[in-house]
């Protein structure tokens, strides 16, 4: 697998994941708010993944309904270094945000330096069982989704409206069990085609978690969702990624 190269992480950068925004939960939109505000400030920002329940390129229906959130974000890429690295509920969207890197599930993991380390970025599924990758290309096929989103339209966003719905009403902040030993046995089929990685960084999971293994750190972000936490990446001796609590 030839591996993707992003941009260079700098110091301070601010990694968030998994918001899961919608009706109920609208805690990244004043995360954004408070970037806008200068109340939080870096000079680059990871978005990773499920930063909204719903959000497709070919589906018009979740452009109107996340717009105020939408055009925060494209505000605030003209003057901040933004990458959007697409989720499983996020995805299509290069024409939404012309002036962010988005990077797709077929582009992920992300290779990345910072200092002297390689830091592997994904949303997380991007190594997964056969079954859900042949899913997971279906579901992004731009023709199947503008055919949906005209039967949409027909149905007064009928569908838009009850997947929002029932993911506003899914519980996402489950700690799942004997997690570790379901990465170690993951990460043995990595093969991105790089000989040195440092750290590997996730969301998806939810599990705000950090673990050692033989090569490399596996690093799984919290949900945004569940803990109203982000990271900034420094370096001394060596890589910290602290959390950092959004109130409010």
């Amino acid at each position: 697998m030839s591996p993707e190269y992003g941009p260079e992480i700098k110091e301070g950068a601010l990694f968030i994941s998994d918001a899961h925004d919608n009706a109920t939960r609208e805690g990244f939109y004043r995360f954004l708010c408070m970037l806008e505000e200068g109340e939080l400030e870096t000079p680059q920002l990871f978005l990773m993944g499920d930063m909204f329940d719903l959000l497709i390129g070919q589906i018009s229906y979740t452009h109107r309904h996340y717009r105020k959130t939408i055009d925060l974000l494209n505000r605030l890429s003209q003057r901040l270094e933004i990458i959007y690295i697409e989720g499983n509920h996020d995805f299509n969207l290069h024409a939404l945000f012309p002036h962010i890197h988005v990077f797709s599930l077929r582009r992920q993991p992300l290779v990345c330096t910072f200092h002297s380390t390689t830091i592997l970025l994904s949303h997380g599924d991007w190594c997964e069982e056969t079954r859900y990758l042949r899913y997971a290309k279906i579901v992004r096929n731009p023709l199947l989704l503008r055919l949906l989103n005209l039967l949409d339209i027909l149905r007064s966003h009928a569908i838009s409206k009850k997947i929002l719905k029932t993911q506003q009403q899914k519980y996402i902040c489950l700690k799942i069990p004997d997690f570790k030993l379901y990465i170690k046995q993951k990460i043995q089929k990595y093969d991105i085609g790089i000989s040195k990685i440092d750290f590997v960084c996730e969301g998806h999971y939810h599990q705000n978690v950090e673990y050692r293994f033989d090569k490399f750190i596996y690093k799984n972000f919290s949900s945004f969702a569940c803990d109203k936490s982000c990271y900034r990446i420094s370096f001394t001796d060596r890589v910290v990624f602290e959390e950092v609590l959004i109130r409010g």
